[in-house]
């Protein structure tokens, strides 16, 4: 008789482990996926650990692939949900959801499965990006089934022999990938309390940060970070690189009391040093590149873009279609960006283009001024004519405002 197959997101975690035991004791063959988006840990343990509980494993380096077809278009985007988070765990997940279906393909599977809990944001992503690109498979979320306590899965775990660290000493819930590093649980769980420093790791305690001011100077090509302090960098390398420099100065914490997308609020902290000062940056050069119509409308497309990537709908043609949009605004987004960072704070001080929209004789009040000033009454007039007639036209109503008639009054 033929048993299910089912692919599994595999972290090497407790719930993970766990739920090898718990799909194999349902008469499933388990197969095992990790995915190398640049956190820490050995993924050839965790490969072997899987094989140990009886699974066949697949671990894919897509480190570069993240970074290139997932972390730039939400930077060129401008993405920060609620406007503060870059939304570092939201954009790995359809990559990892993505590779999940190419190998339940590959393998024959009919069931595709996570470790996430009920209450979370990516069991969403997870069963969204399955939906989206395979929908004749079935997602199974483990945590959401078993009902166990976490104290009941160690026990679980030690009843099956699950090799697993049941107790790391940490009350805190993390999740780590190149664009950054998110905490939650313990302490965090009272927006009250300020985050203890045992909870950062990636960044240096602004306190104790250098006194000493570091210029971090980027450059960009059509909107691409390609060079970090004069050097050419890949771009994944070039996030590694600016990680570590600007994490040394306290740069990229973020507290952050966010709407998830199943209607609960929670407190999340994370550390972005790389991502808070790339979208600083680019932010900046877009300001000095493009025109003022342009730019507003690019924050309400960064509003939503980054609503639907948190919300778990990166396959979705509307995704696609903001992405084009913004493709099309990044042709002159080239030039290099200074930015101070400096105890914990990032700020851009110097930016420069060679399709500059800046121009120092239109702007300058000193000698060598251009602009006409004698022309600013006239375009004053019919800018505001629209103005002048709604008030004129005001003046005739029985409701009209009482500044109107005063106004009246005293001529």
């Amino acid at each position: 008789m033929t048993r299910d197959k089912v692919v599994l997101a595999y972290s090497g975690g407790l719930d993970t482990s766990v739920a090898i035991r718990w799909l194999q004791d349902r008469g499933m063959d388990v197969v095992t996926l990790t995915i190398d988006v640049g956190q820490p840990g050995d993924l050839d343990g965790i490969r072997e650990k899987a094989r140990r509980l009886g699974a066949k494993t697949h671990v894919v380096d897509a480190r570069r692939e993240f970074a290139e077809q997932f972390v730039l278009p939400a930077l060129q985007a401008n993405a920060m949900y609620e406007g503060q988070y870059p939304l570092s765990t939201a954009l790995a997940r359809p990559l990892i959801g993505k590779h999940l279906v190419v190998i339940a393909q590959k393998e024959g599977a009919t069931f595709i499965a996570h470790g996430c809990t009920g209450k979370g944001n990516d069991q969403v992503r997870f069963d969204l990006c399955t939906t989206a690109l395979a929908p004749h498979l079935t997602v199974i979320a483990p945590a959401r089934e078993w009902g166990m306590t976490r104290e009941q899965e160690i026990e679980y775990a030690k009843e099956r022999g699950i090799p697993v660290p049941v107790d790391n000493g940490s009350p805190y819930s993390t999740d780590e990938n190149l664009w950054g590093r998110s905490v939650e649980c313990g302490v965090l769980e009272d927006p009250r309390i300020e985050p203890p420093e045992e909870v950062y790791n990636w960044t240096t305690s602004p306190a104790a940060a250098p006194d000493e001011a570091a210029n971090a100077t980027i450059h960009f090509e059509g909107g691409k970070p390609t060079a970090l302090q004069g050097r050419r960098l890949e771009f994944v390398d070039l996030i590694a690189s600016l990680n570590e420099l600007a994490g040394r100065h306290g740069v990229g914490r973020i507290d952050h009391v966010e709407s998830r997308v199943v209607g609960i609020k929670s407190r999340e902290v994370y550390e972005c040093p790389a991502a808070t000062v790339l979208v600083k940056a680019h932010q900046a050069l877009e300001a000095l590149v493009l025109p003022r119509d342009l730019l507003e409308f690019q924050r309400s497309v960064a509003a939503r873009y980054s609503t639907l990537v948190y919300d778990g709908l990166w396959f979705t043609p509307l995704r696609e279609a903001l992405d084009s949009f913004v493709a099309s605004t990044q042709e002159r987004v080239t030039g290099d960006v200074s930015v101070k960072l400096f105890k914990g704070a990032a700020t851009v001080v110097g930016r420069a283009s060679p399709y500059s929209l800046y121009d120092h004789a239109l702007a300058t009040y000193s000698q060598g001024d251009r602009f006409r000033q004698s022309m600013a009454e006239g375009f004053i007039y019919v800018w505001g004519l629209p103005a002048r007639t709604w008030a004129a036209a005001g003046e005739k109503a029985p409701t009209a405002p009482k500044l109107l008639k005063a106004a009246k009054r005293a001529k």
